[in-house]
């Protein structure tokens, strides 16, 4: 058996056990007012202006003293009966049909006025246990009342009923016509009883149903309106808020219990509700000062014929959502679209400009070789020649380097060694006139040491970090240090770790965020590019460069370049 239906019929049982009892204890209690009713009547009757038979108040009082014994005991054993609690009720409706016929007997049997009470244990039983209840009692109800009317037909009756009426035998016809008309009066109303019964419990099924149903969607809504990321107001149509959920306090900083009552305009002073379903944005400042930017829209609940409108009831459902960031991350994708056009049509435009940069380059150098020629008389050409051809090789240099890093390379990647390429850089580097006579480079690596990369983008990565290094060095004393070894990262990965640092500056903390941003830089005659292609190259080879301060008082720019994979 599946434990969980066993479980759910544990629990219809257990429901109906505590409904049956419930409505026992009812009957109880209505036994009790109605006996204590009759009993004043019966007092108030007293006397012979009265054409009513009435028992001697000492029957009486005995009887609903048993009545009352009989029905504090039951209420008392009820709670804690573990029995079969309908064949309970049974008997406690044959009881009452017992308690009436003693009471009809002595009270004139056929003449008595409290033949009705029957009616008390026929329709209780009928509309709490439906079908069978009522029909049980109204069958006992007969066989009692036949009983009484064959003693009334032999005059069995108590000695003083001959004080009211005077004694003559019933005819067995009389007798028969009492007993069936009482009869079919007790099962007409049995059947009506049990029809109301089955229709009570047929509702009181659905209702509880519908009530089960109705508490699962009021927790699923209570739910999902608590936790959804989505702010939630509803106001009425005086604009007071009625309700909020918990992200009410998220995006404004105020929790929800404390909006409810308040006007939406002493929150919301910039909201205009006049467009329903539109996205609108507002500004927000909350308790802590923090200005926040807010999208919301709103729409009109409109009344129905089952939730007609009223003053109190929500008018308007309102959804506001924190949109500050997702503003700063339009902005964001907007500036780089900009940044996408620009760098296109910059890249184009340098395109174009080196070319003739290089004719006149060219050029220059021809004139310069001329003047030279001529002698002292064309010094003062040469030099202008000079000029251009340095600052045309300057622009030339410059666009190649807004190149590369407008169109990144693919790395090309072979082992090469370290040393022969820092070798390299540093011939080029020196060969250059501008070069200081002063500067000293430490190299501290194995000449062993090869590393897996583009040749060619790695000597431009070394040409830019040393160069760098270089503008930031105290004139006459240039010190830069390079170190290089092999060692394991996170996931036991080889990589082959690059140190390059100077006796400089150093790089500001605030900067370090932007320094490999394009176009800034801290140089004069900087284009800011370089350190950015230096990022952007070791990211082509799945590496890393940050930069920190040096033992030796400048920057420090650390690159980790992977390794390849090699299985043991």
């Amino acid at each position: 058996m599946n434990f969980n239906l066993f479980i759910e019929h544990k629990k219809d049982l257990s429901n109906v056990n505590h409904t049956l009892k419930t409505q026992l204890l009812w009957m109880l209690l209505l036994r009790i007012i109605l006996y204590t009713l009759l009993l004043g009547i019966s007092l108030a009757l007293k006397g012979k202006q009265f054409d009513v038979i009435l028992p001697p108040i000492n029957i009486l009082i005995l009887l609903l003293l048993v009545i009352y014994l009989v029905t504090i005991f039951s209420a008392i054993v009820l709670p804690v009966f573990f029995g079969n609690l309908r064949n309970f009720v049974f008997f406690q409706h044959l009881l009452d049909t017992f308690f009436v016929s003693v009471l009809v007997f002595f009270s004139g049997s056929s003449n008595s006025i409290f033949i009705s009470v029957y009616f008390f244990p026929i329709i209780s039983g009928g509309l709490i246990l439906a079908k069978k209840g009522g029909l049980v009692a109204a069958a006992a109800a007969v066989l009692q009342y036949g009983f009484l009317l064959a003693i009334d037909m032999y005059g069995l009756y108590p000695a003083y009923i001959l004080d009211y009426v005077s004694f003559k035998p019933s005819s067995p016809e009389v007798i028969l016509n009492h007993f069936a008309v009482q009869g079919l009066t007790f099962f007409l109303a049995a059947i009506l009883s049990a029809i109301f019964g089955i229709r009570l419990k047929t509702t009181e099924e659905a209702l509880s149903v519908s009530i089960k149903k109705f508490d699962q969607l009021s927790t699923l809504y209570k739910q999902v309106f608590d936790n959804i990321t989505t702010g939630i107001l509803t106001i009425n149509t005086d604009n007071i808020i009625t309700s909020a959920n918990n992200a009410i306090e998220t995006i404004t900083g105020t929790p929800p219990a404390s909006l409810l009552g308040k006007n939406l305009s002493s929150l919301f002073s910039d909201f205009d509700l006049s467009k329903p379903n539109m996205r609108q944005t507002a500004d927000f400042t909350r308790n802590n000062g923090k200005k926040v930017r807010i999208g919301y829209s709103h729409i009109i609940i409109q009344p129905t014929a089952e939730i007609p409108s009223s003053k109190d009831s929500p008018q308007k459902i309102i959804t506001l959502r924190d949109i500050s960031d997702i503003e700063i991350l339009e902005k964001q994708v907007r500036q780089t679209e900009k940044l996408a056009a620009i760098g296109m049509m910059s890249a184009s435009i340098a395109h174009d400009f080196r070319n003739p940069l290089t004719a006149i380059s060219g050029s220059a150098q021809v004139l310069a070789g001329d003047f030279l020629a001529s002698g002292p008389d064309s010094r003062t050409s040469y030099e202008l020649t000079n000029i251009i051809l340095r600052e045309s090789n300057r622009l030339i240099d410059t666009i190649s380097d807004f190149l590369k890093f407008s169109r990144p390379e693919h790395a090309d990647k072979i082992w090469f060694s370290l040393r022969n390429c820092l070798d390299e850089v540093l011939q080029v580097c020196r060969a250059d006139p501008s070069w200081p006579s002063s500067c000293t480079v430490e190299i501290a690596l194995n000449r062993t040491l090869d590393i897996w990369a583009d040749e060619k983008q790695m000597f431009t990565v070394f040409s830019h970090l040393i160069q760098n290094a270089l503008a930031f060095c105290p004139k006459g004393s240039e010190y830069i240090k390079i170190t290089a070894s092999e060692t394991k990262i996170t996931g036991n990965r080889e990589v082959v770790k690059i140190a390059i640092s100077d006796n400089g500056s150093g790089v500001q903390k605030k900067d370090r965020e932007q320094i490999f941003e394009p176009f800034f830089t801290a140089r004069t005659d900087g284009t800011g590019l370089g350190l950015a292609i230096v990022k952007q190259t070791i990211e082509v080879h799945q590496g890393s460069i940050r930069v920190g301060n040096a033992k030796i008082g400048g920057a420090l720019f650390i690159l980790i370049l992977p390794l390849p994979f090699q299985p043991d």
